[in-house]
């Protein structure tokens, strides 16, 4: 049986709408339960190679509730946060940016067919969202189209572990123990089975990878973390 958020067919985006919509207000509170809060250390270790500073412009893709994008803007990076999820949206600008924190906005949009010009930002980052776009692929081609040549594009997600064992104990817990998070804080198992569902249709960081040498990307390279159960991907424009 398939999971009630999972479609790989038109009624994706509506679907993965749907799952936002319902789990915004215990998003952060499962992320931390979920990961043990080690999410938050994957966060800073992606801000670290995103390489935010002042005077740069940073695009934060399907930000959720703004955690990454608070982060670049810390950094003194002046950062739009951009996510179609307006429930997420409300929840990240309810919360405020610590002082001395560069310029932060958040908006509205499709990932797949942003309103920026070409060439726009010197960073983008995304975190949780490539695996859920209708087409990753496409969301790579756009994310590409608005940096500027020699821009920074950091993505992470979850991943798939090379190693047979820990790759199984892995599903194993996002199988079992992950939906119950979603039973007990958000009443519906399946908002977080969904992460398994997902996740075996995406094709993770290797994936990712070779999709960023496609588009001609220099300095292409996988960081697995925790034996990859997630995983960053990095590139950098070159024109």
């Amino acid at each position: 049986m398939g999971n009630a958020y999972y479609a790989p067919d038109a009624t994706r985006a509506a679907k993965v709408h749907s799952l936002f919509a319902r789990i915004a207000p215990r998003y952060d509170l499962i992320n931390d339960l979920q990961s043990f809060g080690l999410h938050r250390l994957w966060k800073r270790r992606l801000v670290r190679l995103a390489a935010a500073r002042p005077g740069l412009r940073a695009l934060d893709l399907c930000c959720g509730t703004g955690d990454v994008a608070f982060a670049l803007a810390r950094a003194g990076a002046e950062v739009t946060g951009f996510d179609f999820s307006q429930e997420m949206l409300a929840v990240a600008k309810q919360r405020k940016p610590s002082a001395g924190s560069g310029p932060i906005e958040f908006l509205h949009g499709d990932a797949l067919k942003m309103p920026f010009p070409d060439g726009h930002f010197d960073i983008v980052t995304i975190s949780y969202g490539l695996r859920n776009l209708a087409d990753f692929a496409g969301g790579l081609r756009e994310m590409h189209r608005v940096m500027r040549p020699g821009g920074r594009l950091v993505v992470l997600d979850f991943g798939k572990p090379p190693n047979r064992l820990w790759r199984t104990l892995y599903f194993g817990y996002l199988r079992f123990a992950v939906p119950i998070f979603g039973r007990v804080f958000c009443g519906d198992a399946a908002a977080y089975a969904y992460i398994l569902e997902s996740l075996r249709h995406y094709p993770a960081q290797e994936g990712v990878a070779a999709a960023l040498c496609e588009l001609g990307c220099a300095n292409v390279r996988v960081v697995n973390l925790l034996g990859g159960v997630m995983s960053l991907n990095y590139g950098e424009k070159v024109r």
